[in-house]
């Protein structure tokens, strides 16, 4: 996978790149770390430069953040109240957890969406519920626009001042994630716990 992406933003560049983070937006287990650490790599050793990747990375970003929000949009509560008619006894859901869900969402979407952009994995699924609760596409278009950049940024920065030892950035970056995923399946234990509960009072 790393030596394929390597392949294709040695090849085309700025579009390489462009394009990558575009699919790595819609297809999360593409390593978005591999692509902006080594652009920023690339910048000490070809004719691209720190701003051009990091525009170029972040369009992408954008485009594939709106391609999962659109698809969020075909998922809206009615449909999710279809599924749970049909598989809520299964999966041990109501219509009122549906609702309260998007109520949530609506009230701490944007912050949401904006603190997502530094989770690895959540960082681009996030879009799909920003579309399912109807967000403003120009609030989550500008939020993602900042967090993105600020992901974008600090990666690129940091390939290009570690130089030849990128693939070390990488490295603490899994490790980061790691502990990142820990906490969320510890975080999801405890909310379902706490629903567990509350159902059998």
């Amino acid at each position: 996978m790393e030596h394929w992406l390597m392949e294709v933003m040695n090849q085309y560049g700025y579009i390489g790149i462009l394009l990558l983070i575009a699919l790595e937006n819609i297809f999360p287990p593409i390593p978005s770390e591999v692509i902006l650490t080594f652009g920023g790599f690339m910048t000490t050793s070809s004719d691209m430069s720190i701003v051009g990747v990091v525009v170029s990375s972040t369009i992408g970003s954008v485009i594939g953040a709106m391609v999962l929000y659109s698809i969020g949009l075909q998922l809206d509560v009615e449909r999710l109240e279809k599924i749970v008619d049909k598989w809520g006894h299964v999966l041990r859901l109501s219509k009122s957890d549906i609702h309260k869900a998007d109520q949530w969402f609506d009230k701490y979407g944007p912050w949401t969406v904006f603190f997502c952009r530094f989770v690895p994995l959540i960082r681009s699924l996030v879009s799909v519920p920003a579309g399912m609760s109807n967000m403003n596409f120009g609030v989550f278009v500008l939020l993602t626009l900042l967090g993105t950049s600020i992901w974008n940024i600090v990666l690129v920065n940091l390939g290009a001042s570690v130089g030849e030892s990128w693939e070390d950035v990488v490295s603490y970056m899994e490790i980061y994630a790691n502990i990142i995923y820990i906490f969320l399946i510890l975080l999801v234990i405890v909310l379902v716990l706490l629903v567990y509960k509350k159902k059998r009072r």
